[in-house]
């Protein structure tokens, strides 16, 4: 199960137990609580109807604030002595998701809750990757092979169309055209071109 979440302005994915920087709240207390945009349940059933959404919330435990990395913004025109330094950090607050509450079939998603149910799927995935390994074994390697076999024949059978025209076509038709002459313009004599003038 996940939730969107949208915090400073940003929108973030979140499940039970996931820590998250968001830009700094300043809330008193240790719990936060948020208003979903999108939910997706464990059996795949999305919500995204406002009404249903507002009855849901994402509980949140505040662990601490820190800042990010300096940012130096440095402002500058030319040729009119304009110069403007300053820096800037971001604050930011770090949140851990606890729940997810689905007041519509009074359920109560804890981190716990989904780190036992991320297990199982993952252990139920892993046998029918050893079944297809297992019955991929069993097929004789000749089967595999005739595909290939019938491939080459059929690229043997068609013929070379693009081998029988002939190369003059072309050559032809290039003959063909008229070349076009270069117009004569009169350019007025360049200070070098004057010099070896006067030289001759």
């Amino acid at each position: 199960m996940y939730a969107i979440i949208r915090a400073g302005g940003k929108q973030s994915k979140v499940r039970p137990g996931d820590l998250l920087d968001v830009e700094r709240i300043r809330h008193p207390g240790d719990e936060i609580e948020f208003t979903p945009l999108f939910v997706v349940g464990d059996d795949g059933e999305a919500i995204a109807d406002r009404a249903e959404l507002d009855k849901i919330t994402v509980r949140a435990k505040v662990l601490g604030e820190s800042m990010g990395p300096k940012v130096d913004v440095f402002k500058y025109q030319p040729k009119s002595g304009y110069r403007r330094r300053q820096g800037h950090r971001q604050r930011y607050t770090t949140i851990q998701v606890t729940a997810i509450d689905l007041p519509a079939a009074g359920k109560v998603v804890a981190a716990a809750e989904t780190e036992s149910a991320a297990k199982k799927p993952a252990a139920a995935a892993k046998k029918p990757a050893a079944a297809k390994t297992e019955s991929a074994a069993k097929k004789p390697a000749a089967a595999a092979r005739k595909p290939a076999a019938a491939k080459t024949e059929s690229a043997a059978k068609k013929p070379a169309t693009a081998a029988r025209k002939p190369a003059a076509a072309k050559t032809e038709s290039t003959a063909k055209k008229p070349a076009t002459a270069k117009k004569e313009t009169s350019r007025k004599p360049t200070a070098s071109r004057r010099k070896k003038s006067q030289e001759d």
